[in-house]
């Protein structure tokens, strides 16, 4: 019998270790985040988990040895994960008279602080929707402003805050709303607005959402130590936490929705979270029906991290979904699809 060497047992080691990391992203998205709030932040490494336990089986195969049984049965379980990270094939169904577009857009102000050297960012997001030309539009972090020019939209929903500088959502429509309203969380600026609009003889609720942020973006790029690690994996662990009230208050109130209903917008959660599976339910997640690749929503340099969400009931038909990364006007890619409601 061949003795192994000491990387290859050190390799092992490392491979049992994500095994168990990756059993325990498994099971947290079934729990609150608020009785594991540290450990809650491995359902954001899942990707990163299923693509090391990919390597590592394949490179004891590739040696032939049984050391790939560990990560091949971490796989096998882990199989209806893999198709919320990565989709290998695009749905892209013929259109019909009862079809309609959706845009979600998460727009960062506008550039209001200046974030983007680029002056006309208002002027390009405009384009950009003019473009797809949604019948429903729904943007987070929307801030008025008079050079995003929205004249197809007979219909709108607009909930802001603040004195100078406004900041909110907005819901606009080419179909009538004959009702709206918001869903306030308590100690936040974050919330979800819906709107009831009429579409030929359908009613169809529609919920846009920005859940608390985690704001990570800025810290990821600077110095690490062991206290910016700390403070960085507290701050999430909290929002965590805060996302968990969120996402219950939400279903809370799609209990007593009685119509057909879409929520889409900005979770600041991953796919493997207990906060997403919480909102989720029953739904369907227009990624998973027609997307394609990872469906990176979030401009973020070192991960194809989704964090924008379309998600239907059971009796859409979501036709064609995509997020266009080459469109960099926010930190925050539009999210469009195209969707049928056949009863």
């Amino acid at each position: 019998m061949q003795k192994e060497s000491v990387i290859t047992k050190i390799a092992f080691f490392f491979n049992k270790v994500l095994a168990l990391a990756t059993f325990l992203a498994y099971i947290l998205p079934f729990l609150t985040p608020k009785l594991f709030p540290f450990l809650s932040v491995l359902t954001l490494l899942m990707p990163l988990f299923l693509i090391l336990n990919f390597a590592f089986f394949t490179v004891w195969i590739l040696q032939l040895k049984r050391k790939a049984v560990l990560s091949g049965i971490v796989l096998l379980i882990g199989f209806t994960f893999i198709n919320k990270f990565y989709k290998f094939s695009e749905t892209d169904l013929p259109e019909s008279p009862s079809d309609f577009k959706l845009m979600s857009y998460n727009v960062r102000l506008f550039n209001l602080y200046e974030w983007l050297p680029v002056k006309d960012i208002p002027e390009q997001i405009t384009d950009v929707i003019q473009d797809y030309n949604p019948d429903i539009l729904c943007l987070q972090e929307y801030s008025p402003n008079s050079k995003v020019r929205l004249r197809n939209f007979p219909y709108r929903y607009v909930k802001v805050y603040g004195e100078r500088n406004k900041y909110g959502q907005a819901i606009f429509s080419k179909y009538e709303i004959i009702n709206s309203g918001e869903i306030d969380f308590p100690n936040t600026s974050n919330n979800v607005i819906y709107t009831d609009l009429v579409r030929q003889k359908d009613t169809i609720r529609v919920y846009s959402m920005h859940l608390q942020s985690i704001k990570i973006s800025t810290d990821i790029h600077e110095k690490f130590d062991e206290n910016k690690s700390k403070f960085i994996f507290k701050r999430i662990s909290q929002a965590f936490s805060e996302q968990q009230l969120q996402a219950e208050i939400i279903r809370e109130h799609f209990a007593q929705c009685p119509y057909s209903k879409i929520i889409c917008g900005d979770m600041n959660n991953s796919a493997f979270s207990y906060v997403y599976r919480t909102i989720k339910g029953e739904m369907k997640d227009a990624f998973e029906e027609a997307g394609t690749g990872f469906g990176k929503s979030y401009n973020f340099d070192f991960y194809p991290a989704r964090i924008d969400y379309v998600l239907t009931d059971k009796d859409f038909t979501i036709k064609t979904y995509r997020t266009d990364t080459k469109v960099k006007l926010s930190d925050h890619f539009p999210v469009y699809t195209r969707i049928s409601l056949e009863k």
